[in-house]
């Protein structure tokens, strides 16, 4: 019953308590590094809902993400600036993905189980993404040397590929 009304909390965050408790927080996390193992997920209703368990083995990790438009360099020749081909370029990933393949890099020992959106102001959108450990749950199966999030396995990997409705 309690998830319940966190997750209305959530929906509905600027009416409710969330808001000024995440800008109270966002303050300090800009200060932490980018890639942060925490105890306990922020949003604990979205958390069980995409499979953590409070156990040995799963791990939850916020990953601050720049905001931006994709901007490519500009070209050292001339062109007229139509063909420059600088701006209105949008990226192939989305800013979750990108998360949880940093964050999967940082534990090559951890399995990337699902993310979800935590917070995000101006310049950064934070996301907690939560890792499983191979060698305490075998069920969760590793693929041929790489993880499942470098191959679009997760569920932001596979929204982006087309695979998942909205």
């Amino acid at each position: 019953m309690a998830y319940k009304y966190m997750s209305k909390a959530w929906r509905r965050m600027h009416d409710s308590y969330i808001a000024e408790i995440m800008r109270q927080r966002v303050i300090e996390w800009r200060r932490e590094p980018s890639i942060v193992r925490i105890d306990k997920p922020t949003r604990i209703d979205k958390a069980r809902r995409l499979g953590y368990k409070d156990k040995p083995g799963f791990i939850v990790v916020r990953v601050r993400v720049r905001k931006s438009g994709f901007r490519k360099e500009r070209p050292s020749s001339g062109r007229r600036p139509k063909a420059m081909g600088v701006i209105k370029y949008k990226l192939a990933k989305s800013l979750r993905l990108i998360a949880e393949e940093r964050a999967a890099r940082r534990f090559p020992n951890l399995e990337v189980l699902n993310s979800y959106w935590v917070w995000e102001d101006g310049r950064y959108k934070w996301f907690e993404v939560i890792m499983v450990d191979r060698t305490l749950h075998p069920e969760i199966h590793l693929g041929k040397g790489r993880g499942k999030v470098f191959r679009g396995l997760t569920s932001a990997g596979r929204k982006v590929r087309g695979l998942l409705a909205k």
